[in-house]
């Protein structure tokens, strides 16, 4: 099993109403939230996941925990609260670029404490995902390093920065916290965009060698349109090309991405101490791009199945 840790929310879509004088808003609400969004993707490419979080006992608490039931996503370590579910109100621009405003502060998924780490995890765990604002916003993000730093010599660790300043705008902060969960990671994926608001002006390729110095065995950027860049350890780098669709919007695509490359390397068996530089990085790039490039097509994270990305020409 593939255990990922942090968010699990509802993303609000937002538009005009009529509602007050035309100064009303719509929403929609949509399940996600980056590593629930990494479990879903897992388990419609047919790997077995699972979530370690806060789930609230509220509506959307109950409804995330239905969402997860009925896509196969495991429930086993997540922890019952009373606090409320964190809310991301999103507006989507022409370009299907999302700008969120998320309501976390005391919610369920950023509340996490150490003592809701379990004891031991089953020995069905073989891998460990963590990322997003849940690594560095607190109280959970300690939580997520402890727990990361608890397993890093017994379990494969991928890590995903998944920058998001409107919830903690300290980049030095965010910085800080990559540093830390760098050696602890075999895999690590962050967007072109996490580089350019933390190291601006710094090379895309130069975010793939820190990952890389610092210990992890793959590293990945995306770069939306433009496909991805893939690193391994042993030297190799290549530049995958994107694939031109009709962009409904760009949510969930980044996570589509670790998804995808969490289960080829699983699918694989190459998760393990050293065993995931072996991978083919420009087959694992290209099937992440092309399962990416369809969850664009879509609105909201509806991540697709395996089947669906072997059958998507693009």
């Amino acid at each position: 099993m593939i255990l990922t840790c942090g968010e699990a929310l509802f993303d609000m879509f937002a538009r005009p109403s009529d509602a007050s004088g035309g100064h009303g808003v719509s929403v929609d609400g949509v399940v996600g939230g980056s590593p629930l969004n990494v479990a879903l993707g897992l388990s419609r490419m047919g790997t077995s996941a699972g979530l370690f979080t806060r789930l609230s006992t509220d509506l959307l608490g109950r409804r995330l925990r239905g969402f997860m039931a009925d896509n196969g996503v495991s429930d086993r370590y997540c922890v019952e609260t009373d606090n409320l579910t964190t809310v991301a109100l999103v507006e989507t621009g022409p370009d299907g670029h999302p700008r969120y405003s998320i309501y976390c502060n005391g919610t369920a998924d950023c509340s996490m404490e150490p003592s809701d780490i379990p004891d031991q995890l089953g020995d069905d765990v073989d891998v460990i995902h963590l990322g997003s604002f849940a690594t560095v916003f607190e109280p959970t993000g300690n939580t997520l390093r402890t727990l990361a730093r608890r397993e890093a010599d017994a379990r494969f660790i991928s890590f995903d920065p998944n920058v998001r300043t409107m919830v903690v705008a300290d980049l030095d902060l965010w910085r800080q916290r990559i540093g830390e969960m760098l050696p602890l990671a075999g895999l690590v994926k962050a967007s072109d965009e996490d580089v350019g608001f933390l190291w601006p002006g710094k090379p895309l390729e130069w975010f793939i060698e820190q990952a890389l110095v610092a210990g992890a065995d793959l590293a990945f950027v995306t770069r939306g349109p433009n496909g991805a860049i893939a690193g391994s350890a042993d030297g190799r780098l290549t530049h995958v090309p994107g694939i031109a669709v009709d962009v409904v919007d760009t949510v969930g695509a980044g996570d589509t991405f670790m998804a995808a490359c969490l289960h080829s390397l699983k699918a694989n068996d190459l998760v393990g101490a050293g065993k995931a530089r072996n991978a083919d990085i420009a087959e694992v790039a290209g099937f992440a791009v092309r399962a990416s490039a369809l969850t664009c097509t879509r609105r909201g994270a509806d991540l697709p199945t395996l089947a669906e990305i072997e059958a998507f020409a693009g």
